[in-house]
């Protein structure tokens, strides 16, 4: 194939998506033998500290050859915003990009793509007193019922939200209720007044790679497998450990992540292990479910369709990798010369 001309004289960025479990890391630890690429991590639960096994951060070996930035950056007992990663990740870009090197951003919080992709604007600080009245509504009839509440004042916001999405379901609310605006509404405002982050592709050339599972019931098996693998692995007493801490709660995001919340249920004695584990299960596959269904609506994205082989789970696609790269060549990111 001839190399696409550079016509665009902005740098690259790569967006690397997908699912929980669809071999993400992989992809981009050997796009980094080809590419002079640098990895930035684009997962929210991984920014915390003493969080490894149950966010599958990669192995200490793997960084040491492939470092990964914005991984572990946070403690557990903080919350870590959007409005932080924005902050973080743009930082990290720049510096990569002024090196002459690629940012390869990969990951599966989509909500953190969407908001480098688009912007995001200045946002009325945290109300203590609104927020506790919203989570009182939510103790009193479940946040199904705060989203009920949240659809009615703004329902663009709330069909991007999952009904049981506590904190992004409060924060929406508050923020309502506070400036008397649906959030997406005040976000178009600022950032038409130039206020807030900018979108990225303002400075950059962002290609979007998706790794898209075709078959959604290998993806399940794969991710059971995983669940169980990471449960051998100490996840248990990773847990453990974090709860031993003293100053942590089931209130913090670092805590609700996937898989922890089930397991600290399982601690507190609310559910047998075989319970935990199915829960743990669950929970992640309707992780994936999420993803994919964001990345079913995502515009100028390049799908990278993969196969699991029955049984063991692995990917059986062997060419996905060319099939990134020749994405990526067509896109001018590179050429043969830098193969």
């Amino acid at each position: 194939m001839v190399d696409a001309p550079v016509t665009d004289q902005r740098p690259p960025v790569i967006f690397l998506m997908g699912p929980t479990a669809s071999g993400k890391t992989d992809l981009a630890i050997e796009l980094c033998k080809t590419l002079p690429c640098d990895i930035i991590s684009v997962d929210s639960s991984q920014v915390y500290r003493s969080m490894d096994v149950g966010t599958a951060k990669p192995e200490p070996e793997v960084l040491r050859e492939s470092p990964h930035r914005l991984i572990d950056i946070c403690d557990p007992a903080d919350a870590y915003s959007v409005g932080e990663f924005l902050r973080d990740a743009r930082r990290e870009i720049d510096a990569i990009s002024a090196a002459g090197r690629i940012p390869l951003l990969v990951g599966g919080t989509m909500l953190y793509f969407k908001a480098l992709r688009e912007g995001i604007a200045d946002l009325p600080p945290a109300n203590e007193k609104i927020r506790g009245e919203i989570e009182q509504q939510a103790a009193d009839n479940g946040w199904p019922f705060v989203h009920a509440l949240l659809a009615e004042v703004d329902p663009e916001g709330a069909a991007a939200i999952h009904p049981n999405h506590s904190q992004r379901i409060s924060r929406a609310l508050e923020v309502y209720r506070v400036s008397g605006l649906p959030l997406t509404q005040l976000i178009e405002q600022q950032l038409e007044k130039g206020c807030g982050v900018a979108p990225l592709e303002k400075d950059y050339r962002i290609v979007q790679l998706g790794l898209i599972p075709t078959d959604r019931a290998a993806l399940h098996q794969r991710i059971e497998q995983r669940f169980e693998m990471m449960l051998n692995q100490g996840f248990v007493d990773e847990v453990k450990a974090l709860r031993q801490r003293g100053d942590l709660t089931t209130d913090l995001p670092a805590v609700r992540a996937v898989g922890y919340r089930q397991i600290w249920a399982y601690l507190d004695d609310e559910c047998s292990y075989d319970e935990m584990r199915a829960r743990g299960v669950a929970a992640t596959r309707q992780l994936a479910k999420r993803q994919l269904t964001w990345l079913r609506g995502w515009t100028d994205l390049h799908r990278l369709e993969l196969s699991f082989t029955a049984g063991d789970g692995a990917q059986s696609d062997d060419n996905i990798l060319s099939k990134a790269l020749e994405i990526l060549r067509s896109s001018a990111v590179y050429n043969n010369a830098g193969e």
